[in-house]
């Protein structure tokens, strides 16, 4: 008990150092892994700079250590008034719902999961959808015809991930062979960059030539260990291209800096709203990165291909089975 109630005192201190009178200012929980991971905290991080930047009004920001610490941040942001309090990935799921309950006047947000609260934003991805397009690419581009994934966390989100891919690579390529391996099952699984490495090391010994990570920080040892041997990788929420150019085959994007933008701007606005948000290829909240960095990766008919595919997928030619619909995926 005296444990918890130094952690919180810690925590409390350490915010409110950092932090500032709230006046209805927003603030940001970014979760395990931090906001520098090169995937996606630190894409969240980027569009709450970018509304700072326009805007010229700071945010508040916490990155938590352990578990605990979800509630712990949350409630202090609310104690102080943020508003909109918004909160990375899925995990902070019951934090959220328990302190919006308890401050109805405030306004949250979480990415990655579904609160049902008036007072709260859910933005969720089709994350099938940009999945199933750097699939085509890797199988495209897959020389061996075996390709790999790396998943985070073992849960039904990442899931979702392994199976769009895993779609896309068998639309571009029906006899490819795919290995799909996750990290772990807890949260330490997004920051293990040496297992990741591990786990690509191991998929290529077995004859994957490019390798998708889906794993936060733990895909930054996915993408060094691949680059090392010889091997293309596919990154994930950020553009990730640029950790090594010419290595990177693509990036799948998940707009999550744009999300985060677009709910601190409708707090300061006044038109933020509560509700689910579901953004996919039509909605521009999934795609594929092209930059300097991988143009002589793509040939242009793998580009078009894919091109063709987005605009299948947008107009419903092309259906993408979504995993967490049934926890089931139609192609292993």
């Amino acid at each position: 008990m005296i444990k918890k109630l130094l952690g919180a005192a810690a925590l409390s201190a350490l915010m409110a150092a950092s932090a500032f009178a709230a006046d209805d200012k927003p603030a940001i929980v970014f979760d395990i892994g931090g906001k520098f991971d090169k995937s996606f905290n630190e894409s969240m991080f980027n569009g709450a700079e970018k509304f700072k930047a326009e805007t010229g009004v700071a945010y508040g920001e916490f990155e938590i250590a352990n578990e605990a610490q979800r509630e712990q941040a949350i409630r202090n942001f609310a104690d102080q008034g943020y508003s909109p309090i918004i909160a990375a990935g899925f995990a902070q799921a019951a934090a959220v719902e328990k302190v919006a309950k308890e401050y109805p006047d405030l306004k949250f947000a979480i990415v990655d999961m579904v609160v049902d609260l008036p007072n709260v934003q859910s933005i969720v991805f089709k994350e099938n959808e940009g999945s199933y397009l750097v699939g085509m690419m890797a199988g495209m581009a897959s020389k061996s015809g075996k390709v790999g994934f790396v998943g985070g966390m073992d849960i039904p989100l990442i899931r979702k991930f392994g199976c769009g891919y895993a779609q896309g690579v068998k639309a571009a390529k029906a006899d490819a062979t795919i290995f799909q391996n996750m990290t772990g099952d807890t949260g330490a699984a997004w920051n293990d960059p040496v297992k990741g490495g591990e786990i690509a090391k191991s998929q290529m010994s077995q004859g994957a030539d490019v390798i998708y990570a889906a794993a936060g920080a733990t895909g930054l040892g996915v993408l060094q260990a691949a680059a090392d041997g010889g091997a293309l990788s596919i990154g994930v929420d950020a553009n990730q291209n640029h950790l090594h150019p010419g290595k990177v085959l693509t990036s799948m994007l998940k707009r999550v800096d744009v999300a985060v933008y677009n709910v601190m701007k409708s707090g300061k606005d006044g038109t933020f709203k509560g509700g689910i948000q579901a953004l996919g290829l039509k909605e521009d909240g999934v795609g594929y990165a092209m930059d300097d960095n991988n143009k002589s990766l793509v040939t242009p008919e793998m580009q078009a291909a894919v091109e063709k595919a987005k605009a299948d997928i947008i107009a419903g030619t092309i259906q993408v089975h979504d995993y967490m619909a049934d926890n089931k995926c139609p192609v292993e």
